[in-house]
This record gives structure tokens, C-alpha cells and sequence, in this order.
């Protein structure tokens, strides 16, 4: 039974999945018996909670409750437990709900222990204890305030900017706003109350971000920020009101974390290697980006906005990069960064399909785009002259992703258009 995709468990928010997070509980806490839950602001949040808290306490595991807060505040108090797990669907709208299951470093689970859940799950027997060996429910109320006081150990209080802050009506809701005054920032908040029923489609693209733009440009703020759903992510605006691409975003955190080796996916631009840096790249998705920083390197990242600092946690933790990107803003006008920075034509986007009609497709774009070699470490990804092609399954969603760059317009377009064509014709 395979339960997990690249970023936990996502499913339509239904009685299967409470059943399924009560089975999950009695699965993780089996395995482990001191355990930290928290969720983000979903109205089915509560019910899958508390379906898998059942599930902890039926085993007789310890396990403390941390409320609504962001993926990355739970991944920060797992370091005092033995795993961590968050109620969250990420980015996916809110009729989705799901499972985040984490280490006490902040990692997701390694394939081994999915797999091992997956197994209790689809039918081995989990442990259940006595009735009085079973533990009682606890809160734990610091989550957030020891988040903050980590975070705050590397930056000044005294940035002095206007920043706008669009929290989605998700987790980010209360410690974003919170932890950027706390740094000396004016700080503007959109949708900043937990309601759950997001105001605008929650991934944090320049598509949904028309009203956070407006809001920067309105104010004459320097900075603009916004998460998803759980704020793993971050994405930011500049001074002028423009949404800041993700893979300039992840030159500039690289730029500023100091460390000359990073660690990035597939899909990510080439300007990165071009910049200097020394890169390792990874399958999409940001358990792959941070299970590689256990080798080693000073930060990670992708360009969806999941960005790991290592330092403090390998979960992504966009509440750390609103800090960071704060610190960047504080120093420099971030529209002239980015103007700075070097870039090549690139387009992303995506058709409905699966992994099935990527492979279908697979000898008509080698025919036809007639690349210098191929790889398929995730996907497969056609290297050329002047760029390269991706065409991947998504982990989360079904949807075939597809990333076209090149060193003109025309190239990349060409590469992209002629993906999608071959692939819809191939079904």
C-alpha cells in the first residue's frame, strides 16, 4: 500500500482519511513513543488530529499537542521528541488535508520509514497497550515562542522596513507578523486570522499574489511575503511590487547563507552554477534536497519557495526565510538585486497526465528534440547546446510537470511548446 508522495500524505478531506489518520497514529506510535502533533488553520484539521492522536494515545505512546502553527515550528520542537507529525495538505487547496510525518532534525521520513508505516497500515497488527498503561493527551504551548527565539538569535532587531505579509489564512497567520515587529520591521498583514478557507488559491505563485503585489506597491513597502498553507514555503515580492522568481530567490538566500556549497533540484536554473557556487542536485521535492544536506552544505533549497537552512532544521522553514530575506532587504534594494542577478529564459508549467504517459512519451521527444544526452534521475530531463528540458510526474498531484530553459526565448519556448504536443499526442 503506498501512502506517501514526495511531501507526506495527501488526500481529499473525507471520512477515509480521518480512518486513515487514526491507522497512521497507531502506526507512528508503534514505532516511536514520545511524539509532538500539530496542524495548520484547515476546518478538517481538528477531526484528522484528533483521529491520529487516538491512534498515538491507543499504544500508549506520550504525545503532546502543539496546536495550529506552521510545519517548521513543529519541525524545530521535535528535536525535544522522537518525531514530529503535522495535519497539513501544504499548498493544495483546502478541501485537502494530510499527514507530515517528521524527525527530530527536521527530515521527513526516509523511505524506510514509510515504508514501514505503510506496512502497519495495509495490515500488520500496530501494538495497543492496557488500558492503564495508555498516556494522557498533553498541550504543548511553546512551539511557536521557542521557533522564535531560535530565529531571532541570527538577525538584528533593528531592521527598520515596511514589510506586507500575505499569511493565506493559513499557519503563518500569527508567527510571522509576530517575529518581524519583534525584528523592528513595520509590518502591513493580509488575511492574518486562521479561517482555513483560503482567500486565494494558497501556493505561493505570482498568479495568486495579485493583492499582496497591489499592497506593496500601495504602501511603498520594501518587501513583500507570502507562504502556503503550513508556510514551509516562502515567496517574496520586491520593492516595485514584483513577484521575486524562485530560482532568483534561490540565488539570492544562497548568495547570503555564505556557503559556497548548495544543494538544489533538477528543475532548478543554471544560473546557480554560474554564480559560483558548488551544486548538487536532486530529484524535485524537498525531502530529497534535505536528506542531501545530511552530507553536508551550508543551505538548500527549490524553487517552489521550500528553502532549508540547515543551521536550525532540515525542514524548509519559510518563517526563517521571511527572516532572511528581511536581513537582505534591510541592507540592500531588493529590486536592484534582482535586477543584478543573471537569467535565462525559462517557462514552467504543467498538463494532466502521470508517470505513464511520461514514459509513452519518452522515445517521440528523444526522436524529435534530439538531445545531447538524457537523464532520469527524476523524470527525464533532456540536456541540449543552448538548455535542457524536464518532464516529470508530479509527487502530489496529477499533473506532468514540465521546465523549459535555454539561452534565448525562442530555444526555451521551442523546447516547451513541442513537450507538450508530443505528450498530449502520445496518450
Amino acid at each position: 500500500m503506498q501512502l506517501f508522495g514526495t511531501s507526506g500524505i495527501r488526500r481529499l478531506a473525507d471520512s477515509n482519511l480521518v480512518e486513515l489518520a487514526l491507522q497512521v497514529g497507531l502506526a507512528v506510535g508503534t514505532m516511536y513513543d514520545n511524539v509532538v502533533v500539530g496542524r495548520d488553520t484547515r476546518t478538517s484539521g481538528p477531526a484528522l488530529l484528533h483521529a491520529a492522536t487516538s491512534g498515538l494515545l491507543t499504544t500508549g505512546a506520550r504525545c503532546k499537542d502543539a496546536g495550529v502553527l506552521p510545519t517548521p515550528s513543529v519541525a524545530y520542537a521535535a528535536r525535544e521528541f522522537q518525531t514530529g507529525i503535522v495535519i497539513t495538505a501544504s499548498h493544495n487547496p483546502p478541501q485537502y488535508n494530510g499527514i507530515k510525518l517528521l524527525n527530530p532534525d527536521g527530515s521527513a521520513f526516509s523511505p524506510d520509514q514509510q515504508k514501514q508505516v505503510e506496512d502497519m497500515v495495509g495490515g500488520v497488527n500496530p501494538v495497543s497497550s492496557q488500558w492503564d498503561r495508555m498516556q494522557p493527551g498533553e498541550s504543548y504551548n511553546i512551539a511557536i515562542e521557542k521557533h522564535v527565539e531560535r530565529i531571532k538569535q541570527d538577525f538584528p532587531d533593528n531592521l527598520r522596513l515596511k514589510v506586507v505579509v500575505d499569511c493565506g489564512c493559513g499557519a503563518a497567520y500569527y508567527i510571522t507578523p509576530y517575529l518581524l515587529r519583534s525584528l523592528g520591521c513595520s509590518v502591513i498583514t493580509l488575511n492574518g486570522y486562521p479561517s482555513g478557507i483560503f482567500p486565494h488559491d494558497i501556493e505561493p505563485i505570482e498568479a495568486n499574489l495579485d493583492e499582496l503585489m497591489q499592497a506593496v506597491r500601495d504602501s511603498g513597502a520594501a518587501l513583500g511575503i507570502a507562504h502556503d498553507g503550513d508556510a514551509d514555503r516562502m515567496m517574496a515580492v520586491d520593492d516595485k511590487g514584483r513577484f521575486i522568481p524562485g530560482d532568483k530567490m534561490l540565488a539570492i538566500l544562497a548568495r547570503d547563507s555564505g556557503s559556497k556549497d548548495i544543494v538544489t533540484t533538477l528543475d532548478a536554473s543554471l544560473n546557480i552554477e554560474e554564480m559560483g557556487f558548488k551544486v548538487r542536485r536532486t530529484p524535485v521535492g524537498d525531502p530529497y534536497v534535505s536528506e542531501e544536506l545530511k552530507k553536508g552544505g551550508g543551505f538548500g533549497g527549490e524553487t517552489s519557495g521550500a528553502w532549508v537552512f540547515p543551521q536550525i532544521s532540515l525542514c524548509p522553514d519559510g518563517i526563517y526565510a521571511a527572516a532572511r530575506i528581511a536581513s537582505i532587504a534591510s541592507r540592500e534594494q531588493l529590486s536592484v538585486l534582482v535586477d543584478s542577478l543573471p537569467s535565462y529564459p525559462l517557462l514552467r508549467g504543467s498538463i494532466l497526465g502521470d508517470r505513464a504517459n511520461v514514459e509513452k512519451a519518452k522515445d517521440r521527444l528523444m526522436a524529435r528534440l534530439k538531445p545531447v544526452s538524457m537523464d532520469t534521475l527524476d523524470g527525464l530531463k533532456l540536456n541540449f547546446k543552448d538548455g535542457w528540458l524536464l518532464v516529470r510526474p508530479s509527487g502530489t498531484e496529477p499533473k506532468i510537470r514540465i521546465t523549459a530553459e535555454a539561452r534565448s526565448e525562442a530555444a526555451a519556448r521551442k523546447y516547451y511548446e513541442s513537450s507538450v504536443k508530443i505528450i498530449e499526442g502520445a496518450r
